[in-house]
Protein backbone atom coordinates (compact mmCIF):
# COMPACT_ATOMS: atom_id res chain seq x y z
CA UNK A 1 0.00 0.00 0.00
CA UNK A 2 1.39 3.50 -1.17
CA UNK A 3 1.83 6.28 1.70
CA UNK A 4 0.72 9.97 1.30
CA UNK A 5 4.07 10.84 2.12
CA UNK A 6 5.02 9.36 -1.23
CA UNK A 7 2.49 10.38 -3.23
CA UNK A 8 1.71 13.58 -2.16
CA UNK A 9 5.52 14.77 -2.07
CA UNK A 10 5.62 17.98 0.03
CA UNK A 11 9.15 18.09 -0.89
CA UNK A 12 11.68 16.10 -3.53
CA UNK A 13 11.03 14.25 -6.46
CA UNK A 14 7.15 13.06 -7.47
CA UNK A 15 7.37 9.53 -7.79
CA UNK A 16 3.83 8.81 -8.74
CA UNK A 17 2.14 12.25 -9.22
CA UNK A 18 4.79 14.12 -12.08
CA UNK A 19 2.95 15.83 -15.27
CA UNK A 20 5.27 17.03 -17.83
CA UNK A 21 4.85 20.82 -18.34
CA UNK A 22 4.45 22.59 -21.70
CA UNK A 23 7.82 22.74 -21.92
CA UNK A 24 8.78 19.89 -21.61
CA UNK A 25 9.50 18.67 -24.92
CA UNK A 26 11.60 21.80 -25.66
CA UNK A 27 13.78 20.90 -22.37
CA UNK A 28 14.45 17.37 -22.77
CA UNK A 29 15.99 18.69 -26.77
CA UNK A 30 18.01 21.54 -24.93
CA UNK A 31 19.27 18.94 -22.58
CA UNK A 32 20.28 16.57 -25.01
CA UNK A 33 21.84 18.93 -27.06
CA UNK A 34 25.85 18.04 -26.50
CA UNK A 35 27.86 21.39 -25.34
CA UNK A 36 24.66 23.72 -25.72
CA UNK A 37 24.09 25.75 -21.89
CA UNK A 38 20.31 24.79 -20.93
CA UNK A 39 19.55 27.88 -18.44
CA UNK A 40 16.01 27.21 -16.91
CA UNK A 41 13.36 29.96 -15.72
CA UNK A 42 10.81 30.51 -13.77
CA UNK A 43 8.75 31.24 -10.48
CA UNK A 44 9.40 28.58 -7.05
CA UNK A 45 7.40 25.66 -7.32
CA UNK A 46 6.79 25.53 -10.52
CA UNK A 47 8.60 22.20 -11.62
CA UNK A 48 11.66 23.16 -13.48
CA UNK A 49 14.32 20.98 -10.99
CA UNK A 50 12.30 18.44 -10.99
CA UNK A 51 11.77 18.31 -14.82
CA UNK A 52 15.51 18.65 -15.45
CA UNK A 53 16.27 15.72 -13.03
CA UNK A 54 13.37 13.76 -14.92
CA UNK A 55 14.61 13.89 -18.08
CA UNK A 56 18.64 13.11 -16.91
CA UNK A 57 17.64 10.44 -15.44
CA UNK A 58 15.62 9.48 -18.76
CA UNK A 59 18.94 10.19 -20.52
CA UNK A 60 21.52 9.12 -18.65
CA UNK A 61 22.77 5.42 -18.25
CA UNK A 62 25.50 5.24 -15.80
CA UNK A 63 26.63 9.14 -16.57
CA UNK A 64 28.10 11.35 -14.52
CA UNK A 65 25.63 13.70 -13.07
CA UNK A 66 26.45 16.53 -10.18
CA UNK A 67 24.20 18.46 -8.59
CA UNK A 68 25.29 21.52 -7.10
CA UNK A 69 23.14 24.24 -5.34
CA UNK A 70 24.11 28.42 -5.60
CA UNK A 71 22.43 28.19 -2.14
CA UNK A 72 24.55 26.13 -0.44
CA UNK A 73 28.09 28.17 0.33
CA UNK A 74 29.79 24.53 0.06
CA UNK A 75 29.03 23.89 -3.40
CA UNK A 76 31.07 27.39 -4.49
CA UNK A 77 34.27 26.39 -4.44
CA UNK A 78 33.61 23.13 -6.66
CA UNK A 79 31.05 25.49 -8.94
CA UNK A 80 34.11 27.90 -9.54
CA UNK A 81 36.32 25.00 -10.38
CA UNK A 82 34.29 23.10 -12.82
CA UNK A 83 36.12 24.50 -15.67
CA UNK A 84 39.26 22.90 -14.76
CA UNK A 85 37.56 19.48 -13.94
CA UNK A 86 38.02 18.01 -17.32
CA UNK A 87 34.64 15.68 -18.59
CA UNK A 88 32.30 16.30 -15.81
CA UNK A 89 29.43 14.71 -17.07
CA UNK A 90 25.75 16.77 -16.43
CA UNK A 91 25.73 19.42 -13.66
CA UNK A 92 22.85 21.13 -12.54
CA UNK A 93 23.47 24.13 -10.88
CA UNK A 94 20.59 25.28 -8.86
CA UNK A 95 19.36 28.38 -7.48
CA UNK A 96 22.47 30.48 -9.87
CA UNK A 97 21.28 33.79 -9.20
CA UNK A 98 22.62 33.32 -5.42
CA UNK A 99 26.26 33.02 -6.50
CA UNK A 100 28.78 35.32 -6.28
CA UNK A 101 29.38 37.47 -9.14
CA UNK A 102 32.80 36.16 -10.11
CA UNK A 103 31.60 32.48 -9.95
CA UNK A 104 29.00 33.43 -12.28
CA UNK A 105 31.80 35.19 -14.58
CA UNK A 106 33.43 31.75 -14.56
CA UNK A 107 30.43 30.13 -15.87
CA UNK A 108 29.56 32.17 -18.44
CA UNK A 109 32.90 31.66 -20.18
CA UNK A 110 33.28 27.52 -19.48
CA UNK A 111 29.59 27.39 -21.41
CA UNK A 112 30.42 29.35 -24.11
CA UNK A 113 33.75 26.87 -24.59
CA UNK A 114 31.42 23.95 -24.50
CA UNK A 115 29.00 24.77 -26.76
CA UNK A 116 31.97 26.04 -28.84
CA UNK A 117 33.84 22.93 -28.55
CA UNK A 118 30.06 20.83 -29.22
CA UNK A 119 31.63 18.78 -26.16
CA UNK A 120 29.38 15.28 -25.32
CA UNK A 121 31.36 14.57 -22.21
CA UNK A 122 30.56 18.12 -20.34
CA UNK A 123 26.60 20.05 -19.96
CA UNK A 124 25.92 23.07 -17.50
CA UNK A 125 21.99 22.96 -16.75
CA UNK A 126 21.56 26.02 -14.39
CA UNK A 127 18.08 26.33 -13.01
CA UNK A 128 17.54 29.83 -11.12
CA UNK A 129 14.63 32.43 -10.96
CA UNK A 130 13.06 34.43 -13.72
CA UNK A 131 15.37 36.46 -15.59
CA UNK A 132 18.32 33.89 -14.88
CA UNK A 133 19.07 33.62 -18.80
CA UNK A 134 19.47 37.28 -18.96
CA UNK A 135 21.82 37.22 -15.83
CA UNK A 136 23.81 34.88 -17.30
CA UNK A 137 23.91 36.87 -21.05
CA UNK A 138 24.74 39.81 -18.84
CA UNK A 139 28.29 38.04 -17.73
CA UNK A 140 28.99 37.32 -21.25
CA UNK A 141 27.28 39.02 -23.78
CA UNK A 142 28.62 36.34 -26.73
CA UNK A 143 27.05 33.99 -25.19
CA UNK A 144 23.87 34.86 -27.16
CA UNK A 145 22.87 31.92 -29.53
CA UNK A 146 24.60 29.46 -27.57
CA UNK A 147 22.22 28.71 -24.51
CA UNK A 148 18.68 27.58 -24.47
CA UNK A 149 16.26 29.95 -22.20
CA UNK A 150 13.52 27.49 -21.37
CA UNK A 151 10.93 30.02 -19.44
CA UNK A 152 8.26 27.69 -17.40
CA UNK A 153 5.10 29.33 -16.59
CA UNK A 154 2.13 28.84 -14.60
CA UNK A 155 1.01 25.07 -15.20
CA UNK A 156 -2.50 25.11 -16.97
CA UNK A 157 -5.69 23.63 -14.97
CA UNK A 158 -5.56 20.68 -17.49
CA UNK A 159 -2.43 19.59 -16.33
CA UNK A 160 -2.97 20.10 -12.00
CA UNK A 161 -6.15 18.12 -12.55
CA UNK A 162 -3.55 15.59 -13.83
CA UNK A 163 -1.34 15.81 -10.74
CA UNK A 164 -4.51 15.13 -8.53
CA UNK A 165 -6.03 12.27 -10.69
CA UNK A 166 -2.64 10.73 -10.62
CA UNK A 167 -1.88 10.43 -6.82
CA UNK A 168 -5.92 9.65 -6.69
CA UNK A 169 -5.25 6.30 -8.39
CA UNK A 170 -2.46 5.61 -6.29
CA UNK A 171 -3.93 6.15 -3.29
CA UNK A 172 -7.27 4.79 -4.27
CA UNK A 173 -9.22 7.57 -3.11
CA UNK A 174 -10.98 10.77 -4.48
CA UNK A 175 -10.55 14.34 -3.10
CA UNK A 176 -13.96 15.88 -2.70
CA UNK A 177 -12.20 19.41 -2.65
CA UNK A 178 -9.90 19.18 -5.82
CA UNK A 179 -11.90 21.93 -8.01
CA UNK A 180 -10.65 24.12 -5.10
CA UNK A 181 -7.09 23.11 -4.72
CA UNK A 182 -7.11 23.75 -8.80
CA UNK A 183 -7.70 27.29 -8.03
CA UNK A 184 -5.99 27.95 -5.47
CA UNK A 185 -2.92 26.12 -6.44
CA UNK A 186 -2.78 28.64 -9.02
CA UNK A 187 -0.40 26.32 -11.68
CA UNK A 188 1.97 25.59 -9.33
CA UNK A 189 2.62 21.27 -8.70
CA UNK A 190 4.49 21.97 -5.64
CA UNK A 191 1.49 24.15 -3.65
CA UNK A 192 -0.54 21.26 -5.27
CA UNK A 193 0.95 18.51 -3.73
CA UNK A 194 1.11 20.44 -0.50
CA UNK A 195 -2.85 21.06 -0.49
CA UNK A 196 -3.54 17.67 -1.83
CA UNK A 197 -1.40 16.32 1.50
CA UNK A 198 -3.54 18.63 3.43
CA UNK A 199 -6.41 17.28 2.14
CA UNK A 200 -5.88 13.81 2.42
Amino acid sequence: MKKLEEVFKRSGIPTYTFVEPVEYKNLLVSIRTPGRGTVVEGPSGIGKTTSVLRIIESLTSGQKTIRLSGRNPDDFDLIAALPEMGEIGIVLIDDFHRLPDATKFRLADYIKLLADTENEKSKIVIVGINKAGQWLLNYAADLTGRIDTITFESNAEIRVHELIRKGEEALNIEINIKEDIVLDAQGSFHLTQMLCHEAC
